[in-house]
This record gives C-alpha cells, sequence and structure tokens, in this order.
C-alpha cells in the first residue's frame, strides 16, 4: 500500500511539472520582469557600428522570382532607411508565433525595410508560409542550415533572430530572439529619422 502511494504521489508531480503551458508564461513572466527591472533608456542606447563580414556580405540568396542576389545588395537595396532582418523559417513555431509582433513593429515603424532571410527546407514551404502568414516586406531564400556558412557568420544560434541594420548598413543591433525585444525597440526608436 505503501508503494502505491509514493507512486501516485511521484505521478503526480510528474504530471504537474510536465504542464509545459505553465511553465512558458512563467517563464514569459520573469523575461517581462527582467525587461522592466533592466529598462533601458533611449539616451543610453549605443549603436554597434559594425560591419558585416565578407562571407556574410557575398552570401547568395534566391529572391521570390528565382533570381541570385548577394546580401550585400540585400542591404544596398534599402541603404538610407533602418532594416529589420528577420531569418527564420516555416518549420520553427517560435519564428510563427512572433509574427503578430513583427507586424506591431511595422504600424510603429513604418518607415523601416523589413527583410525576410529564409533557411525553409524546401522553396515551396517558404512561398507557402509567406502566403499563409501574410508577411510584408522583402523576402529572401537561402537553402542551408542554421549551423551552414551563413549561420556561422552571424553566430545564429537561434531563429527566429532580429538583426538590426542602420541607415548605412551597420550593424546596429547583432541579435534578438523576439520582436518585442525591449533593446530591439529601442534600438529603432533610435535609428528612426
Amino acid at each position: 500500500m505503501k508503494k502505491i502511494f509514493i507512486t501516485l504521489l511521484a505521478l503526480g508531480f510528474i504530471a504537474i511539472s510536465c504542464d509545459t503551458k505553465k511553465v512558458d508564461e512563467k517563464i514569459a513572466h520573469e523575461i517581462e520582469d527582467l525587461k522592466d527591472t533592466l529598462a533601458i533608456k533611449k539616451d543610453t542606447i549605443s549603436i554597434n557600428d559594425k560591419k558585416f563580414s565578407s562571407v556574410t556580405l557575398n552570401k547568395e540568396f534566391d529572391d521570390v522570382s528565382g533570381n541570385k542576389i548577394s546580401f550585400k545588395n540585400i542591404l544596398e537595396k534599402h541603404k538610407g532607411s533602418p532594416i529589420v532582418i528577420d531569418v527564420w523559417a516555416s518549420w520553427c513555431p517560435d519564428c510563427i508565433k512572433g509574427f503578430p509582433e513583427l507586424k506591431n513593429l511595422q504600424q510603429k515603424y513604418p518607415k523601416a525595410s523589413y527583410v525576410f532571410l529564409s533557411l525553409d527546407k524546401t522553396k515551396d514551404k517558404w512561398t507557402e508560409a509567406i502566403k499563409n502568414y501574410d508577411l510584408k516586406g522583402d523576402h529572401y531564400y537561402l537553402n542551408e542550415k542554421m549551423k551552414d556558412e551563413f549561420g556561422q557568420s552571424i553566430q545564429l544560434d537561434w531563429i527566429p533572430r532580429y538583426i538590426l541594420v542602420d541607415a548605412q548598413g551597420n550593424i546596429a543591433l547583432k541579435k534578438a530572439i523576439v520582436a518585442n525585444d525591449t533593446l530591439l525597440i529601442k534600438t529603432l526608436d533610435k535609428l528612426q529619422p
């Protein structure tokens, strides 16, 4: 009888601890508290002014028409305005969850350019996701995995990855993994004309 009670008690604790929704909510709440605690003042944001590596700049992507374009030319196309780059894939649940916040950014910062760099497994999945999620901006596809050459060149360890580029093509913010990241928003505020 004692063994049955201990077993049932252990199973109860396991069932409670496996409720990932509660864990996700708790983590999200803690992150929000941390953001508030570490609130960054607008005038303390410093722009990195760093350049992309030659490996990154020379990497060729496919545009939605199937044309090849280098990352350098993608940046050049948007020179003169801040650029929000979203490295994503349709198979990534965090990327999909982040689209509503990204759309909020697009509404709040309409003068910024939005560039989506997809690491999808196939072009069909990529183009289908663009339509399904109604993603507004310029879209490019790279047939590579996260840890391949491009990913290594930008030290990609998670997607989505948001990168901010200033109007001159310099890296203003190298890494954010949520579109409502406090530092991302403060940096975008500072980059506005």
